[in-house]
């Protein structure tokens, strides 16, 4: 038996000074009532994250969500520290004089920049120096071991023009219709980035990031939602298209300086008000690739924002690419939301043969490429810069392919996914060896193991030249747990000696009446790891039910009222892995 003193903890409140002052608030020009974007200080963020347990900045925005009445929209913890919420005037004034906050700016309304029109002619223009246009277009790779993140309003996935080479990706749009485009401008924007006939770079991987809507409009906030997702799961080398705009947006402008810092190269419009781009975001962003519209005559379009946040110019008048009305559809349409993908595309072809180039070095390749002084009337500080897209001369190398794969286990059965893999021209076949004499084949599949244990698993690439990748990684399967409690929730974890962690999940959670709680935890033979259920007083964590056996098994029950319950595992001696089953009045 031992003895031992109860402690409080206070992990979720986080230690408030008097403030200095109260935090700035930015206004948006096109401003949604009673919706902000709180940005929290740097400290604040890492102060969380070294707290090791809570979500990096999840905890602080429902800390302040329950303090000053906010509905938490959306968090972000990648491209930008903070989260968007709705509030009332009174409580914004309590927010601004809290310490934690950097400065709060007004979400915003942002739109999809093209105008309606009727061929397309862009693709001939950017692989010569000079007009006339040939009629061809000239290519030296497909860039299919590149992914372009089309932050948009959605693809058609099914498209032919796409080959099934779109990918999950994300969406900020709560309509019900996932990453799918009903508006047609993501769709046209993706075919010129990587479509087979109308794209730039046609063999790329197209991954949708929908933030605008049917009627291809958003907020400031939905777009750093999209921003924050790519930074997330960005996976290398990697191109980001923002063909939209609206007044200006720090928050935004931070969000997306920050994804490039992480290694994604942007291109954006500049916009199509016929005035200076350093007046809208993202355009006005000087790590991004800021693009202006030309006609086929090379004359800067009518519509074309200019000035110094210009980078280059590219064709975006009258581009015809895929729609999606249907899976053969197209339109021909207008604006820098037409010019940006062809240099998102061209970005691509870079990385391709330069594929651990940063965004600053593609950026750069791009403009030392370009062909100077063609456009006519630019606009004023506008640079005299038209997009190229063959780089040097020369046969181009044919770079091996990149095997890349995930997998997820469930008890004995994992599945297996491939299309992470990568080749400049093409992968033939992927090769599995499962760890356990076993072998198969395709881009996914799946393999029920006979008995619990950790296996090495090889996916092998081939490519067109023969040439192989391969990329190995251990993959642990248990056997089905034996459940205390089949109705539980079920979690699990791994803990060194004195180290905690907390479920579910590193979250607190709140139930709203009174009643049970239950809490079952198994852990390795010979450890001894303790159950704590611990509530929120108003000002600090207390443990009101504990299981402190010198085992490693742990069961509890607590009848308690309404309130906020968080369960702590601690480790007292030992190490290893656990399960842990809880179940909520």
């Amino acid at each position: 038996m031992r003895i031992r003193v109860s402690t409080w903890i206070a992990l979720l409140a986080l230690v408030v000074v008097a403030a200095a002052g109260a935090a700035e608030l930015r206004p948006a020009k096109y401003a949604i009532p009673d919706q902000y974007i709180v940005v929290l200080k740097d400290d604040v963020a890492r102060s969380s994250r070294e707290a090791g347990w809570a979500p990096t900045v999840s905890a602080v925005a429902q800390d302040m969500a329950v303090i000053y009445g906010a509905k938490v929209e959306h968090v972000y913890e990648h491209a930008l520290s903070g989260f968007v919420g709705r509030l009332e005037k009174q409580d914004l004034e309590r927010l601004l004089n809290d310490p934690r906050v950097a400065y709060v700016e007004e979400d915003g309304l942002v739109w999809a920049s093209a105008t309606q029109s009727g061929a397309t002619w862009g693709l001939d223009r950017i692989d010569q120096r000079n007009l006339p246009l040939s009629g061809t277009y000239t290519y030296d790779t497909t860039a299919t071991n590149v992914r372009v993140y089309v932050i948009d309003t959605g693809i058609r996935a099914a498209h032919s023009d796409f080959g099934g080479r779109v990918l999950a990706g994300y969406t900020a749009i709560s309509d019900g219709r996932g990453t799918e485009d009903c508006n047609g401008h993501g769709t046209h924007v993706a075919g010129t980035v990587g479509g087979a006939t109308w794209g730039v770079a046609k063999g790329v991987r197209l991954v949708p990031v929908r933030v605008l809507d049917c009627q291809g409009s958003g907020t400031n906030s939905g777009v750093i939602a999209g921003v924050d997702w790519v930074t997330a799961n960005r996976v290398k080398p990697a191109v980001a298209n923002m063909s939209l705009g609206g007044g200006i947006s720090t928050a935004l402008d931070n969000a997306v300086t920050n994804s490039i810092n992480a290694g994604v190269f942007y291109a954006v419009a500049a916009g199509n008000e016929n005035q200076n781009a350093c007046n809208s975001s993202p355009a006005r962003v000087a790590a991004a690739m800021t693009v202006g519209a030309t006609t086929n005559t090379d004359a800067r379009a009518s519509f074309s924002n200019w000035g110094t946040c210009l980078d280059i110019f590219a064709p975006g008048n009258s581009i015809t690419s895929a729609w999606y009305t249907s899976n053969t559809a197209t339109n021909s349409i207008s604006g820098t939301s037409m010019a940006s993908p062809h240099v998102a595309g061209v970005g691509a072809l870079y990385l391709a043969n330069n594929t651990t180039a940063t965004p600053a070095q593609v950026k750069a390749a791009l403009i030392d490429n370009a062909t100077p002084n063609k456009v006519t009337s630019p606009g004023t500080g506008s640079p005299n810069r038209l997009l190229y897209s063959l780089f040097g001369g020369g046969t181009p190398v044919d770079n091996p392919p990149t095997a890349s794969f995930t997998f997820s286990c469930t008890n004995l059965t994992c599945s297996f996914n491939g299309s992470g893999s990568s080749d400049d021209k093409g992968i033939t076949s992927y090769a599995w060896s499962f760890g356990d004499g076993s072998s198969g084949s395709g881009v996914t599949t799946s393999r029920t193991y006979a008995a619990a244990g950790t296996y090495s698993v090889t996916l092998t690439v081939t490519d067109t030249a023969g040439q192989k990748g391969s990329q190995t990684k251990a993959v642990t399967v248990t056997a089905a747990p034996s459940s205390p409690c089949p109705t539980c929730e079920y979690y699990t974890g791994s803990l060194t000696a004195g180290a905690s962690q907390y479920q579910p999940n590193g979250n607190y959670f709140y139930v709203s009446k009174s009643g049970t709680h239950l809490g079952y935890l198994r852990g390795p033979a010979g450890a001894d790891f303790d159950l704590y259920l611990q509530k929120w007083n108003g000002s600090t964590w207390v443990t009101v039910k504990s299981g402190t056996s010198a085992t490693a098994n742990e069961d509890v029950s607590y009848s308690g009222t309404a309130g906020y319950y968080v369960w702590r595992i601690y480790s007292y001696r030992g190490a290893g892995s656990y399960q842990f089953w809880m179940k909520r009045p």
